[in-house]
């Protein structure tokens, strides 16, 4: 069934120990020792920063076993990928706990040649959705994306820059289940490719975020 998957991140700012889980996208049937369910046929490919995985936009995804932010009251959920076009709604990134509809997504939305980021988040008390429908990014780039909570505003962030912020009490999600190219409900797929995940189970500012690998550096 789901698998659970965990992968050493190198080269990055660490965020102390203890309270950081770092995924690298370098491999398909086992990352970081902990096995993965695959559908269709995503692809380990070399990039100009570093291996990554690919998918299709039509039918690739990975399934995993575990909700990395499973019981944090604050987090910060980073991401380092690259949109290629696609279907205009693209649910790429779930974390869903089990039982229930409580969950965590990165989205994106792309219009023409460009593409914005949804962030959302659904608890037992509140939900929210950070939308910046004029914060346009072209498609084909590699781009780092975050989503904070500091236990009481709900950010999220492109490339160091805030794109959106709400204020809203957001309860601590139980375990549950990841999807990773699609919607846990197997729909609105993911054309592009992820680089590596970061979860932080604090509120990190964008000094300590992640970045995106210089291109070449990371062969």
């Amino acid at each position: 069934m789901l698998g659970s998957l965990i992968a050493a991140l190198l080269g990055v700012p660490q965020a102390g120990k203890g309270d950081a889980e770092l995924w690298r996208f370098d491999r398909l049937d086992r990352i970081g020792g902990y096995p993965t369910t695959l559908l269709g046929a995503p692809q380990v490919v070399d990039t100009a920063i570093g291996k990554a995985v690919t998918f299709d936009g039509v039918d690739d995804a990975m399934l995993v076993g575990v909700h990395p932010l499973a019981g944090a009251t604050t987090f910060t959920w980073e991401a380092i990928f690259r949109p290629d076009g696609g279907n205009r709604a693209q649910r790429w990134f779930h974390l869903q706990e089990t039982g229930s509809e409580h969950r965590m997504l990165f989205e994106i939305r792309v219009v023409d040649d460009r593409w914005y980021l949804d962030s959302f988040n659904f608890s037992a008390t509140g939900e929210k959705a950070l939308m910046n429908r004029q914060s346009l990014h072209r498609l084909g780039e590699w781009y780092h994306v975050a989503a904070v909570y500091d236990g009481k505003v709900f950010s999220n962030y492109v490339n160091g820059v805030q794109d959106g912020a709400a204020e809203i009490a957001l309860t601590p999600q139980g375990p549950g289940q990841t999807s990773v190219g699609v919607r846990i409900t197997l729909v609105d797929y993911f054309k592009g490719a992820i680089h590596s995940s970061r979860f932080t189970r604090r509120a990190l500012s964008p000094g300590e975020f992640m970045t995106v690998p210089t291109a070449g550096a990371a062969r």
